[in-house]
């Protein structure tokens, strides 16, 4: 996985992109089929955001999530990738698990 960060109006400090590589990591070990991670964070007056775009096999996702901390924004934004990541691979398998047991179901009807 590839991992693209980009900050508007903040300073990527080694302590605030190894924190984000780490966050990454947790997602790639539930679905190991992403591509390229584009997050941006940015900072705009009293407000922390940090968004991001992955492209996955067949799929891309975004999601972008505000707080007044920086860390509490990519934790956040991390949750979130997590829960659609997660709902994206289930979708992969429900229908793959649908299509086969409508193939078994046909058989059994002749």
């Amino acid at each position: 996985m590839h991992i693209n960060l980009t900050g508007h109006h903040v300073d990527l400090t080694p302590a605030l992109r190894n924190y984000v590589h780490e966050k990454f990591e947790r997602l790639e070990r539930h679905f190991d089929n992403v591509i390229d991670v584009h997050v941006i964070l940015t900072v705009e007056k009293l407000e922390q955001k940090a968004e991001a775009k992955m492209q996955m096999s067949g799929n891309n996702i975004f999601a972008d999530a505000v707080s007044q901390d920086m860390y509490a924004a990519i934790d956040a934004l991390v949750d979130k990738l997590d829960r659609q990541v997660v709902k994206h691979k289930e979708k992969l398998k429900d229908h793959h698990r649908g299509a086969s047991s409508h193939r078994n179901h046909e058989i059994d009807a002749d």
